[in-house]
């Protein structure tokens, strides 16, 4: 199928590409602990390094494909915010490389964004739980002000609301407990479960944060029949009006594997929103990475 696909919408590459060229290396919490103290800091050292190095190569990879718009990985520096500060540390001991991030994006055109994993849950019943989860995000604006990037809605850190029914706990921990460096970063999204669109516009409403809106979770929990549900351009108009400027909203976009409200997101895209050719940025979820992107540019829908 062939669609029109409008001038100046951006679709981002989400972390990694479809070849391995682009990926980032990893260390689980389990491996890290089993090793002696004294190996902890180089080993955690030759893993950030080599992460940023791909970071920059993630950068050419994006400008060589006229891609302005990157998800970093959640998992760029891994373990960064275990106790013990070795991960802090060792940002603090790449800060010269880190600081050339920022500056060489803005110089390839490139916007940066991270959506970090759904462990972060500010809305617990759990202090320990929401604790780590502040002192998580906390690493990730830090390492955005390393990075030079701008503390604003421009550099957004996307997390989802967590736990259900606690939208107005979400809102006192949003209000009261963030850090600068992370509150003016600060984006939510809607998910399949737990927070629908509209809690999630209220929650941004009632804090001042952008609302991502993802059209994909949309439909899962509400089962839409198809996109050009009347509630998808409310939602997605909506949401606009919570950026602080309206050509800096994102957007995701994803379609379900095996039928429309599966919520497992398929290799390609072969169902658009109308509603989304009006956004500026679109985040493309779809497995097949940097293909996906070719493609739906092409005008093809499908893969």
């Amino acid at each position: 199928m062939t669609t029109s696909f409008p001038a100046g919408v951006q679709l981002g590459l989400v972390c990694i590409t479809r070849s391995d060229s682009v990926r980032f290396r990893t260390l689980t919490r389990t491996r890290y602990l089993a090793l002696p103290e004294e190996e902890r800091f180089p080993r955690l050292q030759a893993l950030y390094a080599e992460n940023l190095r791909r970071l920059y190569r993630a950068l050419d990879f994006c400008a060589e494909n006229d891609i302005h718009l990157y998800r970093m990985s959640s998992d760029l520096f891994p373990l960064a915010d275990l106790e013990g500060s070795v991960g802090l540390e060792v940002l603090t001991e790449l800060q010269p490389a880190l600081a050339g991030i920022g500056p060489r994006a803005e110089e390839l055109g490139i916007r940066l964004v991270i959506h970090p994993e759904q462990f972060i849950v500010l809305s617990s019943d759990s202090p320990d739980v929401v604790a780590r989860s502040i002192k998580a995000l906390e690493i990730f604006g830090h390492s955005f002000d390393l990075m030079g990037l701008p503390r604003s809605a421009w550099s957004p850190i996307i997390v989802h609301g967590g736990k259900s029914g606690r939208a107005e706990r979400l809102g006192e921990v949003i209000r009261t407990r963030l850090p600068e460096t992370v509150r003016a970063r600060l984006a939510l999204e809607n998910d399949e479960y737990a927070y629908g669109p509209q809690e999630i516009l209220e929650v941004c409403r009632s804090t001042g944060v952008p609302f991502v809106y993802d059209a994909h979770h949309h439909a899962v929990s509400a089962r839409l029949g198809s996109y050009e549900d009347p509630a998808v351009r409310h939602f997605t108009e909506a949401a606009r009006a919570t950026w602080p400027q309206p050509e800096w909203q994102v957007v995701h976009l994803s379609n379900g594997r095996e039928s429309f409200n599966d919520r497992r997101h398929s290799d390609f895209i072969s169902l658009m929103p109308s509603a989304f050719f009006d956004v500026p940025w679109i985040e493309l979820e779809a497995k097949a990475k940097d293909e996906a992107i070719a493609l739906l540019r092409a005008g093809q829908l499908g893969g």
